[in-house]
């Protein structure tokens, strides 16, 4: 007798055992990719019900999943840990795809065949690669942040080593919160260091903000806030509220290393005169996100094809964003607005279940984060300008919330069940 063919009444602890196993490692693999909790949840069920468990209940935060699995009189309950939180869209789409082709009924063997065919899959991009995709990233923001073209390759270079790093740590376990700062310290010493060698064998450069700041964008913790607050919408806080704080964790440990460096330079905040004429700005405007995108979603491991849709997404977003902003639209409402747009082109490129949604979404989003508020608030504070630092971080913050309040509008326009409850 097949091991599919057993009876449920005739299924022991062990069995059940053996499927528990099956859909607790599903669920964790879905985790340490960095997807949404409730993408997490929706996985596992798919996986207790191809193998015939009749319930499925699981608690999931951003490092922990509490399993429950029943079948007939019988009942298991589980708890794993990761202890890694990083991104991996490859490996997201993956997964995604071995949840939508499950067969009606499989088996654990079959279960554990498939994942270990995902898990043995390597990274996209090599290390060097991947540093160079963090590089043209944080590049692109410096270019929409008006950076000057030695500002941009200096930040290439500074974001890229300190990416470089990040992983290399990350790779070996290191604490996140040490890597974050030891990264940020890299990359902005880095990028103080190069400038100060270049003003030493030719003309001087100010040390703008618009860069400076730009060379740690890298950090961004986009997955975790973004897919917190999806959580969360979805009233799921016990995912939600340890995503966002882990978040805001990584925030504040970039932004330590960065106020701490910039005390040793002045940096200089004024605001740089714009005299393009709108259309080549509308140019520097899509370039410059069409770069940023594409570089973050390379550096999540997205395969090639899904990076540059996202990097599509973004650029139209951000260009209409701005062209929102020339018609005197509040820059909250125009962010809203394009935040809408990029959720409903997501939904439009991964229509059938090209890939995830959330792949599309976060790379393209990120470019929407206002820098020129958060520039001029560290330097207010080394300056102890108490209600010009406050001002700037209510702005930075006003434009996340619209950044989140606007993905959660189009998810509720483009998916139906995720906005119903069943």
């Amino acid at each position: 007798m097949t091991e599919a063919s057993v009876p449920e009444v005739q299924i022991d602890s062990v069995e059940l055992g053996r499927r528990s196993g099956a859909i607790m490692r599903t669920g964790l693999m879905m985790l340490e990719a960095g997807t949404a909790s409730y993408r997490v949840k929706q996985a596992m069920s798919a996986v207790g019900e191809s193998l015939g468990v009749e319930q499925v209940h699981e608690q999931v935060t951003l490092t922990e999943i509490t399993l429950t699995s029943r079948l007939g009189h019988r009942f298991r309950t589980e708890v794993a840990e990761i202890r890694r939180a990083g991104v991996n869209a490859d490996r997201i789409a993956a997964l995604d795809r071995f949840r939508r082709e499950l067969p009606e009924k499989t088996t654990p063997g079959d279960i554990h065949r498939a994942l270990d065919a995902i898990e043995r899959k390597p990274a996209r991009y090599s290390p060097l690669l991947n540093a160079a995709a963090a590089g043209a990233a944080c590049g692109g923001f410096a270019a929409l942040n008006q950076a000057h073209i030695i500002e941009i390759l200096v930040v290439f270079l500074s974001a890229g080593a300190g990416q470089y790093v990040r992983r290399h740590l990350a790779h070996k376990g290191f604490n996140a919160l040490g890597t974050t700062m030891i990264a940020a310290f890299l990359a902005t010493g880095l990028y103080l260091g190069v400038l100060g060698l270049i003003g030493l064998v030719g003309h001087g450069l100010e040390v703008h903000a618009s860069g400076y700041i730009s060379s740690v964008l890298f950090l961004l913790p986009g997955f975790a806030l973004i897919t917190g607050t999806l959580d969360m919408a979805k009233l799921d806080f016990s995912a939600g509220l340890t995503r966002v704080a882990f978040g805001l964790m990584i925030v504040m440990g970039a932004g330590v290393a960065v106020w701490a460096l910039s005390l040793m330079s002045s940096l200089d905040t004024s605001q740089r005169e714009v005299t393009l004429a709108l259309w080549v700005q509308i140019i520097v405007w899509a370039v410059g996100s069409f770069v940023g995108v594409a570089g973050f979603a390379f550096m999540f491991n997205s395969p090639p094809r899904m990076a540059l849709n996202a990097a599509w997404i973004g650029m139209v977003a951000y260009v209409a964003r701005h062209l929102l902003q020339e018609l005197d639209v509040p820059i909250q409402m125009a962010t809203a607005i394009a935040c809408i747009l990029i959720g409903i082109l997501a939904a439009i490129f991964s229509s059938g279940g090209r890939w995830p949604v959330i792949t599309l979404q976060v790379p393209a989003a990120l470019v929407q984060i206002p820098g020129v508020p958060a520039h001029e608030a560290i330097v207010a504070l080394n300056e102890a300008d108490y209600t010009a630092a406050v001002s700037g971080i209510l702005q930075v913050l006003l434009a996340g919330i619209a950044i989140l309040v606007g993905l959660v509008i189009a998810k509720l326009m483009t998916d139906w069940e995720w906005s119903f409850e069943r």
